[in-house]
């Protein structure tokens, strides 16, 4: 059985007219942030209208922050932000970088989860905002037969505009669905030592090609407003762990 595969199961006692039921399968769904189909005017604005209006990202009151958005940032900022995304354009598959590397992280699970399982279990990836969308993906599953998803943000540390509305639109999937599959999330994984140890072996080989190894190391994260650690995110603390251990 592949992936994609959708094998029924013999129902010798059920009446002729009874729906078939598909071989129940277990579903791994990596979830990434998201990225525009193109780097085109209109498909930036789709794109960053979506992840603007996200009010795990921004927010304040749409009263407020949707005209703003609408009349002034997304009339402006498609255009330097397609500019952008055009200079690391990967034109040959044509996709942004975050598609190529999401689709091989991807691919490389469903390898290495084949060789265990044999089929059993289907491994696809979905972006936040922007396609593959979370709903066609889960909806994918499901008519897959999937009655079990391990459902798997792809950040280390958690962060409400992160981990936290990833799980909420894979969520608001499932509530679309007649028969829901069991569902489970992974957790953040910042302080793994699997993770630190490939965060160290990425920069001792960065700095084997270094002609001269630098004296300082800095590590960068995406900043999120500090009344949002005030409300209890806990994204600041989990990164300053992180770093800490990678110190160390």
């Amino acid at each position: 059985m592949t992936d994609q595969d959708t094998t029924y199961l013999p129902l010798s006692a059920a009446p002729a007219d009874h729906p078939k039921v598909k071989a129940p399968k277990i579903g791994v769904l990596l979830s990434n942030l998201g990225t525009p189909d193109n780097y085109d005017y209109w498909s930036m604005r789709r794109y960053l209208g979506e992840f603007l209006s996200d009010r795990r990202v921004i927010d304040y009151s749409p009263w407020l922050w949707q005209p703003l958005l609408q009349l002034i940032i997304l009339t402006k900022r498609p255009f330097s932000s397609g500019a952008a995304y055009k200079s690391i354009w990967n034109m040959e598959a044509n996709e942004s970088p975050l598609a190529t590397i999401t689709k091989a992280q991807t691919e490389a699970v469903r390898t290495e989860i084949s060789k265990r399982y044999d089929g059993g279990v289907m491994v696809e990836y979905c972006m936040r905002y922007g396609n593959p969308s979370t709903q066609s993906v889960v909806q994918k599953m499901v008519d897959a037969g999937c009655q079990k998803i391990l459902f798997f943000p792809l950040y280390p540390q958690f962060a409400g505009a992160t981990s936290a509305t990833a799980n909420d639109e894979f969520f608001r999937s499932l509530i679309k669905q007649t028969w829901q599959p069991a569902a489970r999330t992974v957790s953040p994984y910042f302080d793994r030592p699997d993770y630190i140890n490939a965060l160290a072996t990425s920069i001792e080989k960065a700095y084997e090609t270094a002609e001269l190894r630098p004296e300082v190391l800095v590590c960068s994260y995406h900043g999120v407003p500090k009344r949002y650690l005030m409300q209890g995110d806990p994204y600041h603390c989990q990164c300053q762990k992180t770093t800490r251990l990678l110190k160390e």
